[in-house]
């Protein structure tokens, strides 16, 4: 007689051939609210960071813009002028295109560059002589013009000289501060003749000086705004 230790059940299956192995249930993970909140935060302030950048590039005003490059001591003319549209912080100085008809015939306070923006700093309507100066014409033999040559806005300091193939002054020479305002172009000789805004006390000095030759000029440091 066969025996089995295999016990089954009324259907005549065996007990064991039913079971399924037991299903394996992830732990499930701590939730962190504050990290959720803090995501979707940072979310939406990049989006309205974005959508405030490309409103801002988007607005633009037409501004006055230089269209050549004009010399300290100039007087602007309408084709030294042009507008262009840019967006600009309110914190810059600029000139609306509107008003740009009322800059012509003012004077460039400063040397200006072609593509730079206008501001009302950079003119003005009374010139660039104010009521307690003078303009002097210096004229340069050519040994006496720098090698790099002189620009507008250039300090100077003209100090007295003594004659050719004379001795030194004794003593510290006299100096007069001065600004160079327009530089014109060398003659047949090389003399180049420069003009000069100094005080109008040291004008007729100046002027004498210039009239006798008797003169040396110093190339000061730029004066950083």
């Amino acid at each position: 007689m066969t025996t089995t230790s295999e016990r089954k059940g009324l259907d005549g299956r065996s007990a064991t051939a039913g079971l399924r192995p037991a299903a394996v249930v992830p732990p499930r993970g701590r939730r962190r609210p504050a990290l959720l909140v803090a995501g979707l935060a940072m979310v939406a302030l990049g989006a309205l960071a974005a959508i405030w950048l490309v409103s801002a590039s988007g607005h633009r005003v037409e501004v006055v813009m230089l269209a050549r490059d004009v010399a300290y001591g100039s007087v602007l003319r309408a084709d030294d002028l042009t507008t262009t549209a840019v967006a600009v912080d309110p914190a810059v100085a600029v000139v609306p295109a509107d008003e740009g008809d009322g800059l012509v015939g003012q004077t460039a306070t400063a040397n200006l560059t072609a593509g730079s923006l206008l501001s009302r700093r950079d003119v003005a309507a009374a010139g660039v002589l104010g009521s307690d100066e003078a303009l002097v014409p210096l004229p340069l033999p050519a040994d006496r013009v720098p090698a790099g040559g002189l620009s507008a806005g250039d300090r100077l300091l003209v100090v007295d000289a003594p004659p050719v193939g004379a001795d030194p002054l004794p003593g510290a020479p006299s100096s007069f501060s001065a600004k160079v305002v327009r530089v014109g172009p060398a003659d047949v000789n090389g003399t180049v003749v420069v003009d000069v805004v100094a005080s109008s006390g040291d004008g007729p000095a100046l002027a004498t000086r210039a009239a006798t030759g008797r003169f040396a000029i110093v190339v000061l440091p730029a004066v950083t705004p």
